[in-house]
């Protein structure tokens, strides 16, 4: 194993392995730092308990992590366990001890603590809490946390695929729990959860050595992906629904049969009036491609008219630039300001402005006026990168323009780029066809047609 000066710019100089390296100090004995092919490192220190001769197995501890434990703090932390371990202690055993105590529920709350709530995101840190208190910890959270087997790891993940969803609401907008009632793909999501609980609390020694991981091994469901893009007359059909909900009003829902039906306005009357920051966030998301969230938190700050983009500080995959065209600059540079945000919301232009919740409510009535019922806010986003895809654009531009961080997101594009493709073979396909007198209403490449040779 190497040996090295462990310090600040020594460790940070130093690669992801493709298998686990333990890089020793020079100068304190046993101390060192164990780098995964994962990423991960932990501050590490082995000893040998009692005597401590060559015949005693070695032990070792793990001390913590760079990321929270500096160097200097590691090297104190190893030299106060060396001590007690001249005096008879083996702080390996104590841990073990301690750790082989601890439930599940107690492992999720140092995981979600240390880990997830410093490290993720706002959205991922509350799914993870609403899958670990629906499924997780009710059904195992008591369990001894080393007592976990991968069968019992299996039998959870399919008693959740088992679970029914529940009826789908169409009022209000769900809560994270409502969100993860059950079902294959929270399933999987369970089953994540776990195993990456599971990973950290092991690369950190919080559970005893040699612990393995119960949530490996366990096959998730297969998920298919969805894919809907709306077609050129669904987009009309949508811009004329929104043109109509800020100008004369959507109709009312209204079942004429029920209680007080008939106490309602006049049915040339009823007509539902939404804003003009609402309809315009739903255009936004068509004309941008951009996450629903990117948009309604959007603030007038982050708007470079000169340049003609948005330049977000934070999304789902970081800061961010997204590219806009000359529709939406100009519908950007025509809409109200009434306060930070540029879809305003209610709380506009006060101290404590917030960024609109959502635009379901509108959402959802421009769908039925339009006749696409069913279809997400965000499949304006698959809508967008749809049409550039069909225009003949490349699966890098589109995943630059949606701001993709992997290159395999885009590819489920990859089939909408068939046409231009398509209409060349069509071409090529024709031309030999009318040489090879296949037929007489094959059209070559010239445009002339070739009658059938007698």
């Amino acid at each position: 194993m190497p040996v090295i000066k462990i310090a600040r710019r020594t460790i940070a100089a130093i690669e992801t392995p493709e298998k686990p390296v333990t890089y020793y100090d020079d100068a304190l004995k046993g101390f060192g730092l164990l780098v995964r092919p994962s990423g991960s490192r932990s501050w590490i220190l082995e000893y040998r308990p009692g005597a401590g001769g060559r015949g005693t197995a070695k032990k070792r501890v793990v001390l913590g992590n760079p990321e929270t434990v500096t160097p200097e703090q590691a090297r104190d932390m190893a030299k106060d366990l060396l001590a007690k371990v001249r005096l008879g202690a083996d702080p390996a055993a104590e841990r073990a001890e301690a750790r082989a105590a601890d439930t599940i529920s107690e492992i999720a709350a140092e995981w979600l603590s240390r880990h997830v709530d410093p490290k993720r995101k706002e959205a991922t840190a509350k799914l993870y809490r609403a899958v670990l208190d629906t499924h997780i910890l009710p059904a195992i959270g008591s369990r001894k946390a080393v007592t976990l087997t991968r069968s019992d790891v299996a039998k959870l993940h399919g008693a959740i695929a088992r679970k029914a969803t529940g009826a789908k609401k169409t009022g209000a907008k769900r809560t994270a729990a409502q969100k993860t009632r059950g079902g294959p793909i929270i399933a999987n999501r369970a089953l994540a959860v776990l195993k990456a609980m599971f990973s950290w609390a092991i690369d950190l020694g919080l559970l005893p050595e040699g612990s393995q991981n119960p949530a490996s091994g366990v096959e998730a469901f297969k998920e298919k992906g969805r894919e809907r893009f709306l077609s050129s007359e669904e987009m009309q059909a949508l811009c004329a629904a929104l043109t109509l909900a800020e100008t004369e009003g959507l109709p009312w829902q209204v079942n004429e049969a029920a209680p007080g039906a008939k106490h309602l306005p006049a049915p040339e009357n009823r007509r539902a009036y939404f804003d003009v920051h609402s309809v315009a966030a739903i255009r936004l998301l068509l004309l941008t491609g951009a996450r629903v969230r990117e948009i309604l938190d959007l603030q007038w700050a982050h708007v470079d008219f000169g340049r003609g983009m948005l330049r977000l500080p934070d999304s789902k995959t970081g800061a961010k630039v997204i590219v806009l065209g000359g529709a939406a600059l100009a519908l950007l540079d025509g809409l109200p300001r009434t306060g930070r945000y540029v879809i305003a919301s209610t709380s506009a232009g006060t101290e404590n402005e917030k960024p609109r919740a959502d635009v379901n409510r509108l959402w959802r009535a421009v769908c039925r006026e339009a006749g696409i019922e069913g279809t997400r806010l965000h499949d304006l986003r698959h809508s967008n990168a749809a049409v550039g895809a069909g225009a003949g654009l490349s699966l890098h531009q589109i995943g630059a323009l949606l701001g993709h961080s992997q290159a395999a997101t885009t590819k489920r594009y990859a089939h909408l780029a068939a046409d231009p493709q398509r209409r060349a073979a069509d071409l090529i396909g024709n031309e030999v066809a009318a040489a090879l007198g296949l037929g007489a209403n094959v059209v070559p490449i010239d445009g002339r047609k070739r009658g059938t040779q007698a």
